[in-house]
């Protein structure tokens, strides 16, 4: 369904996790970035945008549906950019 094209990830004390995925969606014509986020606690937050031009909103939302009903696709790309991390800094799920 997802086919991630680039991935990371920054830890600071100050702006805890912050990652960054590039990824297409099949039958999307265009790319997506998504930014996320995690201060404190487990829960993390995002930021879905098109990475390039800027495409259909129907795709768009179609998509921020999607991440909010499938917690495993959600994941995979949370499990992307901590995969860029450095051990020491991966966080505790």
């Amino acid at each position: 369904m997802i086919h991630i094209l680039e991935a990371s990830m920054t830890h600071s004390k100050e702006d805890g996790y912050v990652g960054k995925v590039s990824f297409e969606v099949a039958n999307h014509k265009q790319p997506y970035e998504i930014m996320l986020y995690r201060k404190r606690g487990k829960e993390w937050g995002y930021s879905l945008n098109f990475l390039k031009e800027p495409g259909g909103e129907e795709e768009i939302e179609a998509l921020e549906e999607l991440l909010e009903e499938n917690d495993e696709l959600y994941n995979q790309l949370i499990e992307a950019a901590q995969s860029k991390l450095p051990i020491i800094d991966k966080p505790l799920t």
